[in-house]
């Protein structure tokens, strides 16, 4: 099973009984596969959303939480993406990040690059935990206000030490 379908379906169990779960996708053959999944599992609390590299395309306020996990190091176009994301949390809302502590080439996030680009956009680190074992981490931030948002044409780009970016 992959992480996005492990992650859903542990999510679906866990949102209150009036909650959803998005999966979000930028490749439909995915999240066909995954709505098959689902339904065979009767989950009648997922919504599936195909998305743009540059913009997760949510309505606006419709997220009470957002979680990339193991999947930041794959968005190409980070600062568009992230600026995009902002209008649909809601206020009060997290954004919650788990990577691995690697290079984005080998498919992780340096946690110093992750606070650089959410930081260029305008979004707070509220804390980061380190996981148990492999090496990853949950960073948690709170979205930036629309005042404090910065666009990706304004947005100066951050490498981390190996040149990734």
């Amino acid at each position: 099973m992959s992480g996005q379908a492990a992650a859903t379906i542990r999510l679906s169990h866990l949102v209150s009984p009036r909650g959803s779960v998005i999966a979000q996708d930028v490749t439909r053959d995915h999240l066909i596969e995954l709505g098959r999944r689902t339904a065979r599992l009767g989950l009648t609390n997922v919504k599936f959303a195909v998305s743009e590299p540059h913009d997760p395309r949510l309505p606006a306020s419709s997220l009470d939480a957002a979680i990339l996990g193991h999947m930041y190091h794959e968005i190409t176009q980070p600062y568009a993406f992230l600026y995009n994301l902002a209008p649909a949390l809601k206020p009060g809302a997290r954004i919650g990040i788990v990577d691995f502590e690697r290079a984005t080439s080998k498919h992780g996030t340096p946690i110093e690059l992750l606070r650089c680009e959410l930081s260029a956009v305008g979004y707070g680190e509220i804390a980061t935990y380190q996981l148990a074992g492999d090496g990853g981490y949950l960073a948690v931030f709170v979205p930036p206000q629309e005042a404090g948002r910065t666009s990706p044409r304004e947005t100066v780009a951050c490498t981390d030490s190996a040149g990734s970016r």
